[in-house]
């Protein structure tokens, strides 16, 4: 129970996959919870306009390209496909509205009190929420992040002509041509989603290749299956300006390095260049709280910030901007508020890009590996795979990067249709401080994606089988 001077042990602020995750555990160990969420359903950013709703759009997506494309007439099925891009959007809200209601359900049964309005500090130990004053003896920021607008680029999601991340997914029709401004994660998944379902994609990326901070062999091979995929890149390139005119899009685009200035024309324009933290409105400085230079809240090893009493999780603090980051942080989170000992192993983070194939990578890059010693890489290609032969899955490969002396996995990266789900058995691999050998020589079940791994990791010190 909560001390008499207090309203609650713990008050989270913000009901994403970080604070809700947080205040679940708070309330399992025994603490008397809150979470104040000002959206009119719980889950944040990613269970209401980012992961599972973008998801729900790859995946219808994936089923017509498969039917319109012809990948079906190669195993026998004839079809012909009508988009109802009413009917496909339809099935992502109810998505979204099932695992939304499933969270509220999990606040019910675990006693937290959902207090319904955005939190804003008056003191250390007390908030605002919609006009009633909250005292707890801690306090969780998770606020997440929101899109980083682009100079001389305005959204306005209304109009559906400059869309961000929220807007792309509530397209009413299908765009002629969309240009993406940013050759991130964002960007191409949704990129794709569109491509698929008729629209012409171009993709402008300020950087030299796309997929920024990812492995310099998975960036290249991705940035070539793209392309043959249908998607276009202006790399190395610029975005100065966007002017609606009409119901298009008219951009003027610039050399990265300095140069003549060209114009491009769009149906729909989607801004998604990065993620920014949401600390704007707390009040920070009324709690003692200030910022770093790239607007997060730094703490310590047990999320704890520089006020006693006051924790932080998630993308308002350093390092990726990842739901499931911010879930195990949420988690070892509360445990450190209960007494217990709550842990996160930032070396060890998967990311996953829900393109088709899927991008998944855990651990370091060869590039950051090389800085650090001598390592020995092994990569083996999902074309010699019998699952993905079997399955028409012929793109991608899987590269394991090894410590030269001690063999021990440094990082793991693959190109594949089941990427994400392939990746974390490398992920517990690492958390394990596994060694090449030790996954080269655990038997993997036949025909499977995962025996890819296998056989990378073979490459490491030896030899594959099936190349």
């Amino acid at each position: 129970m909560a001390n008499e001077a207090y309203d609650y042990d713990v008050l989270v602020i913000g009901a994403g996959p970080g604070g809700y995750v947080a205040a679940i555990r708070a309330a399992q160990l025994g603490l008397k919870t809150a979470c104040a969420e000002g959206r009119e359903t719980l889950g944040g950013t990613c269970l209401n306009v980012g992961c599972i709703p973008s998801k729900a759009m790859l995946h219808a997506s994936e089923y017509y390209e498969a039917a319109a494309g012809g990948a079906m007439e190669k195993m026998g099925i004839k079809v012909k496909p009508q988009l109802d891009l009413d009917t496909m959007h339809g099935q992502r809200k109810d998505a979204v509205k099932g695992l939304t209601g499933g969270i509220e359900f999990l606040f019910k049964k675990n006693k937290i009190d959902w207090l319904k309005g955005y939190a804003q500090f008056t003191s250390n130990d007390t908030v605002d929420v919609a006009g009633k004053a909250v005292r707890a003896k801690n306090i969780i920021i998770a606020t997440g992040s929101s899109v980083t607008p682009l100079p001389g680029v305005e959204v306005d999601n209304a109009k559906g002509i400059i869309v961000d991340s929220t807007g792309a997914l509530e397209l009413a029709k299908v765009p002629a041509h969309m240009v993406v401004i940013g050759g991130g994660v964002i960007g191409l998944e949704l990129g794709s989603v569109w491509r698929r379902l008729g629209a012409k994609v171009t993709c402008v990326e300020f950087l030299d290749q796309i997929l920024p901070g990812m492995d310099g062999d998975v960036r290249k091979e991705a940035n070539k299956i793209f392309k043959k995929q249908g998607i276009e890149f202006k790399l190395k390139t610029k975005v100065t300006s966007a002017e609606v005119k009409g119901k298009k899009a008219v951009l003027t685009l610039e050399p990265a390095a300095g140069g003549d200035a060209e114009t491009l024309e769009a149906d729909v324009v989607l801004v998604s260049i990065g993620r920014r933290p949401n600390t704007d409105g707390l009040a920070l400085d009324k709690a003692g709280l200030e910022l770093n230079k790239r607007g997060q809240i730094e703490t310590d090893h047990d999320f704890r910030t520089a006020v006693d009493g006051i924790w932080a999780i998630g993308d308002v603090v350093p390092g990726p901007m990842l739901a499931h980051k911010a879930e195990d942080e949420g988690i070892a989170c509360a445990e450190n508020i209960a007494g217990q000992t709550g842990i996160v192993n930032h070396d060890v983070i998967p990311s996953v890009v829900y393109t088709w194939p899927e991008i998944a990578g855990v651990g370091l890059t060869e590039e950051a590996a090389k800085e650090k010693g001598e390592v020995k890489v092994g990569k083996f290609p999902m074309l010699a795979n019998s699952r993905a032969k079997t399955n028409h899955e012929p793109d991608g490969f899987v590269k394991v990067i090894a410590d030269a002396k001690t063999d021990r996995v440094l990082g793991v990266w693959c190109i594949a249709s089941v990427a994400g789900t392939m990746i974390a058995q490398a992920a517990q691999a690492m958390e394990f401080g596994a060694t090449s050998e030790d996954i080269a020589y655990t038997c993997h079940a036949h025909p499977t994606h995962s025996e890819a791994i296998k056989e990378a990791a073979m490459a490491v010190t030896g030899k594959p089988i099936h190349i």
